[in-house]
């Protein structure tokens, strides 16, 4: 019999109330023992959604982060958190700075925080050093096994791989992670150990690493490893997800574990060789449904290639979705709102776990059983493939006329600059925002008003204009340089721009966990894009009137529209987000007809969607980069262009973001102590660039000598006539409170600087 499972759920909740809760706990209004309790709800009712699966997932909840969480299970948080603190306590100030508002904890620096693979999730980057140690903290993870065995009689833990964990992090002292190898591994050997004592069989050991590049040294090590580990008395699932294995496909199939796990939608043609290689004794798990997007799985062409694969395997096969479902919304069944056609071609994390039951019970008692599922996924996959809103005819048309020259700008930076220079005569260093203020419960209480009609358009459209010009005069009582009008009228920087775009839609309550508490709402792209009409202009005019000082025109990039929305799969995503170019290009050159005379166009998303595999990188550049210079080249010289990068590894692929050709580029680097700018050493970057001076998703607010700090550190790699001083990123999730302070040290930081700069 075919055996299912899960590699992980959605944490938040159907409806948020997981960010709820934990906001609630930061700011004191909740203690300990309600977040605890909250979380075993939680956890308790997506236990009952997946019932019906053979093997339960445990461990896969967090309070924020699974990285995380395995650095508190094997006792590695940094020694610069408070060792008197509770264990949350502890927790919190890695994940965001402090624990909560009133707790006597110091408030330290929060860990780094980038990318899990490809994905937009971010995690906390383990930190090591040569003398690094270990120790087992199990408690929290015991504790969800025993609750779940209350609910399912068989359960799988989720933990993260020694190997993998270690390839994540960072050493802070330059010394050779894998030398903590040994220690690391007798830990999890412990906590095997450990949860066979608690009745476990099979553990699912995620080693999301096994699908990149990986050397020969790093291949030895997952030998050695799992040699080992072999010994514990449970049965290992070895995880892999996100794309091939390839040349590490043969070491997969030959470590001594129970089963092995392949992301059946990306390593779709290795599933041949791993059938051929994998030994008679061991388990093969399929990730047959998309774990990464929500358009419904074909489930008859589907089990047109399982039904052999089962006869040959028989019950060595599992089934399973590709990832964690960590990645799409909880429940399709709760947007009411949505169109009922397209809503038909979706699936969110429920929907999939019943696409997954289906085609278990069709190879399991035939597929009569389920022949009336079977008959009206075939319609909706038809109806999808066949309908007339998906493709435009204009915009193929435009898309087949472009001219050659189309992303290139009028002149070279070299020549731009000088003419920026003579308009805008600004001071060195300097200072702008990222683009967004507080949204205040005030804004986001208006923008529900309008949104369910208990306000009409002229009053929403006043309340917007007070809070504009509310931003504005912050800025210039602070002394900004460069200012923003605070995009209070913005849910999201890509849903935003999505709702007027043709050939998108959206959900109401299609939540999906970003970082901690960070939720976003992916927008669907279901169409061919077009802009029907101007989107930011207007505004852009307004706050623009309101000061003599610059304000920028904030777009979001094509890259990020595409990788920040859930995306078609029925054409390249690459033509996907040309489509995307062209509609912002319309935008940007009205905005310059406007007078709007720098435009910022964040494309915080171009490095997450790399392939895992740097052998590919180029080809995904080569059309990401074009994008974004098809969508900002239309302008004349003396219009500056810039755009945001946050919390990525951008270091090496610094040739293809000067290749934008982006006037001004401002970017995360403050939790990394300026080390994102070490290759700036190796690198002539030509460009003005604004690296982040403090850490907007920590409450902490930055004191003048650690912005100059930060500032000097970047005018060793950069001249200071290059140099911009900004906040990490937008300013959206944070209270004025917190705002105001940190901006006027931020001011007063730049002023030191040029008075430092004077003197020398």
């Amino acid at each position: 019999m075919i055996k299912t499972h899960n590699l992980g759920f959605p944490r938040i909740g159907s409806h948020r109330q997981l960010k709820f809760a934990l906001e609630s706990y930061w700011r004191g209004n909740i203690n300990e023992n309600d977040l605890q309790q909250l979380g075993q709800t939680l956890r308790q009712a997506h236990w009952q959604l997946q019932d019906d699966l053979d093997y339960l997932p445990v461990g896969d909840f967090s309070f924020y982060d699974h990285v995380l969480d395995t650095s508190a299970l094997v006792g590695n948080l940094p020694s610069r958190s408070d060792a008197g603190a509770s264990s949350l306590d502890r927790y919190f100030q890695v994940a965001r700075g402090q624990s909560h508002a009133t707790s006597h904890c110091q408030h330290v620096a929060a860990g780094e925080m980038t990318k899990w693979f490809d994905t937009n999730y971010h995690y906390i980057v383990p930190e090591f050093d040569a003398n690094s140690s270990f120790e087992l903290h199990a408690t929290n993870l015991i504790a969800q096994i025993e609750q779940a065995k209350l609910q399912h009689k068989n359960i799988k833990p989720v933990i993260l791989g020694p190997v993998s964990y270690l390839w994540l992090g960072k050493t802070k002292d330059n010394s050779d992670k894998l030398h903590l190898l040994d220690d690391l591994v007798a830990i999890y050997e412990q906590l095997l150990i450990k949860v066979a004592e608690h009745g476990v069989e099979w553990v699912q050991i995620d080693e999301p690493i096994l699908v990149t590049e990986l050397d020969s040294t790093w291949q030895q090590a997952f030998k050695y490893t799992y040699f080992l580990l072999n010994k514990a008395p449970v049965k290992l699932l070895l995880t892999s997800y996100f794309g091939e294995l390839k040349e590490n496909l043969h070491l997969a199939c030959e470590l001594p574990v129970a089963g092995l796990h392949i992301d059946a939608i990306n390593a779709y043609d290795e599933i041949k060789q791993v059938v051929d290689w994998l030994p008679a004794h061991k388990v093969l798990s399929l990730g047959v449904i998309n774990g990464r997007n929500i358009w419904k799985t074909d489930l008859n062409a589907t089990l047109d290639w399982l039904e052999p694969l089962q006869a040959r395997l028989k019950d060595r096969l599992w089934l399973a979705p590709s990832c964690s479902l960590l990645h799409v919304p909880v429940d399709l069944g709760s947007e009411d709102a949505l169109d009922p056609e397209i809503k038909s071609w979706l699936a969110f994390a429920v929907q999939k776990l019943a696409e997954l039951n289906i085609i278990a019970t069709a190879l399991n008692a035939g597929r009569g059983q389920v022949a009336e599922q079977l008959l009206e996924n075939t319609l909706a996959i038809q109806s999808r493939t066949q309908s007339q809103r998906v493709h435009k005819l204009a915009v193929q048309t435009r898309l087949a006329s472009l001219d050659i020259n189309i992303a290139q700008r009028q002149n070279p930076y070299q020549q731009r600059v000088k003419l920026q220079q003579q308009r805008f005569n600004f001071p060195l260093f300097p200072t702008t925002t990222i683009g967004s203020f507080p949204q205040t419960p005030e804004i986001r209480q208006a923008r529900k008003q309008f949104r369910v009609g208990e306000i009409n358009a002229e009053r929403y459209q006043t309340f917007i204009r007070q809070q504009i010009k509310f931003a504005i005069a912050e800025q210039e009582a602070i002394g900004l340089d460069v200012l923003v009008h605070g995009e209070a009228e913005r849910n999201d920087m890509v849903e935003y721009f999505g709702q007027q775009l043709e050939g998108y839609t959206f959900s109401d309550l299609g939540w999906v966990q970003s970082y901690g508490s960070r939720c976003v709402k992916p927008p669907i792209i279901y169409g061919d894009i077009a802009r029907a009409k101007a989107m930011t202009v207007e505004t852009a005019v307004y706050a623009q009137s309101l000061s003599d000082k610059p304000v920028k025109g904030m777009l979001t990039g094509p890259v990020t529209m595409l990788n920040w929305s859930f995306v078609r799969d029925d054409q390249p995503r690459s033509d996907t987000c040309l489509q995307l170019a062209l509609a912002i290009r319309d935008e940007v050159i009205d905005l310059e007809k406007a007078g709007i005379n720098i435009i910022q166009i964040d494309e915080a998303a171009l490095r997450e969607g790399l392939p895992l595999r740097q052998s590919q990188w180029q080809a995904y550049l080569n059309w990401a980069v074009r994008s974004f210079k098809i969508s900002a080249n239309g302008v004349r010289d003396e219009t500056q262009i810039h755009t945001h990068m946050c919390y990525s590894e951008f270091n090496d692929i610094i040739a293809a973001i000067a290749d934008m050709d982006a006037d001004v580029i401002t970017i995360e680097t403050s939790r990394s102590d300026m080390e994102l700018l070490d290759v700036f050493n190796e690198f002539d970057y030509p460009y003005e660039i604004g690296p982040g001076v403090y850490d907007i998703h920590s409450p902490n607010i930055p004191s003048v000598d650690q912005i100059v700090s930060l500032m000097n550190k970047a005018a060793e790699r950069i001249p200071a006539e290059r140099l911009w001083v900004n906040p990490d990123c937008g300013l959206k999730t944070r209270a004025w409170v917190e705002v105001k302070p940190a901006l006027a040290a931020m001011v007063t930081a730049s002023q030191r600087l040029r008075e430092q700069a004077s003197i020398r």
